[in-house]
């Protein structure tokens, strides 16, 4: 097959290192993979390194966009592509006006937001991170919906990356470390990890950790205030951010105890590390044999009961860092949990088999047209919503990460039909 990913943009983040990691493992496997991009960002030099051929779009000035579309249409003509696949609603609505309605070329989408777009178009091919999210999505969708978890090298990441320059190049000593490695966005994120600083205060004077936050993005500013606060009260760089880096294997590598979500928190398991795992609403839960189930299902995420005071994170913290026999048991029990579940090679299987899926059941040339006079009407209503809430002088939420579309999604249980 001839396929063109199309990740939603280049800069460090857990959906688009995916689209680009199972890219080259499905390239490994016989096929031919172009990576397609809206615009530059940090993770063309992954692009690079993986030898993939990337092609970036015109210049354009909002997304989703019809240049776009057009540049993504005129490329499959080129290339003779079977496939196109979307990550992320912009570049599947792109896919969907251009390729699939000019040519009929097939187009899919996988969507690792904690909720569904409703304007992806209902026969388009989804993809979705957890089983959870694809029981809520298979309300009012008529198209295939598969789920594959995100997915890890654990080749390149492993217990065997050596974290000491790490460790060195932030004076991190001997003294425990608490890692996060994060797009520090507002949603989703900001609250956990607001928590994760207020817990690690609580502990500093008694167990001399430090929480060490890599990544870079819009809440950049308000953690790096409460990293202050808690810094000038012990006299120490307690809380330490790094920025963004390119590659922070290291630092999942310099890591006694991780914290994370999603993909970031797949990872951390990679290399052996014990992990808790962060939400909203003051959650947070140790990954061990009794909760791998529950993490199955909702995936690597949660909502909690609406405490968000930090003690309950930091009792969890404490118990690890007075046990290191608990955190090696634990340690080992992610390391063979993501490669038992969640590796790449596994993934990039279920992934061809998808694109073979959806060359097989392709939608009418009717149902084609009818929804692209829906999803055009309820793409205008979105984005008319959107700039009504920034003309009001809040913020915007990310699109479907915002906490009450997930709590819609929470609600589906195992049992939901």
């Amino acid at each position: 097959m001839r396929i063109v990913v199309y990740p939603h943009v280049l800069s460090i983040g857990g959906s688009q290192l995916n689209a680009i990691e199972l890219a080259a493992a499905v390239r490994d496997r016989g096929h031919d993979v172009t990576i397609f991009a809206a615009e530059t960002g940090s993770l063309a030099t992954t692009i690079k390194e993986l030898d993939l051929p990337l092609v970036l779009a015109p210049p354009h000035r909002v997304r989703p966009s019809m240049q776009i579309a057009c540049a993504l249409r005129d490329l499959c003509r080129s290339e003779n592509i079977d496939v196109v696949h979307g990550y992320e609603w912009p570049p599947s609505i792109e896919g969907f006006y251009g390729p699939l309605l000019s040519d009929g070329v097939t187009v899919g989408c996988t969507a690792m937001s904690m909720s569904v777009a409703p304007f992806i178009p209902s026969s388009m091919p989804l993809i979705v991170g957890t089983e959870q999210i694809a029981a809520a999505a298979r309300t009012g969708r008529s198209g295939p919906i598969r789920v594959i978890e995100p997915p890890v090298d654990v080749q390149s990441n492993s217990p065997m990356i050596d974290g000491q320059g790490f460790r060195a190049e932030f004076d991190l000593d001997d003294r425990p470390t608490i890692v996060v490695v994060s797009r520090l966005a507002v949603a989703l994120k900001l609250e956990g990890l607001e928590r994760a600083i207020a817990a690690v205060d609580l502990l500093a004077d008694q167990t001399g950790a430090r929480l060490v936050i890599v990544g870079d993005g819009p809440a950049h500013q308000a953690l790096a205030s409460a990293a202050a606060k808690v810094n000038q009260r012990t006299g120490d760089k307690t809380i330490i951010l790094t920025g963004e880096r390119a590659d922070p294997r290291s630092a999942y590598a310099a890591a006694d105890i991780i914290l994370g979500m999603g993909g970031s928190a797949l990872r951390a398991m990679a290399f052996a590390k014990p992990v808790i795992v962060l939400g909203e609403r003051g959650f947070s839960e140790l990954l061990t044999p009794d909760t791998a189930e529950m993490f199955l299902w909702q995936g690597f995420y949660g909502l909690g009961d609406g405490n968000t005071r930090p003690e309950p994170l930091a009792n969890i913290l404490a118990g690890l860092l007075q046990s290191e026999s608990r955190r090696s048991e634990l340690a080992a029990f992610s390391r063979k949990f993501v490669e038992d579940r969640f590796s790449l090679t596994g993934a990039a299987e279920r992934q061809i088999g998808f694109y073979e899926e959806w060359m097989r059941e392709r939608p009418s040339r009717i149902t084609l047209f009818r929804e692209a006079a829906s999803t055009a009407a309820q793409l205008l209503v979105h984005k008319a919503r959107g700039r009504f809430v920034r003309l009001t002088g809040r913020q915007a939420p990310e699109d479907f990460n915002a906490v009450d579309e997930i709590a819609k999604v929470a609600k589906f249980s195992r049992q939901s039909p």
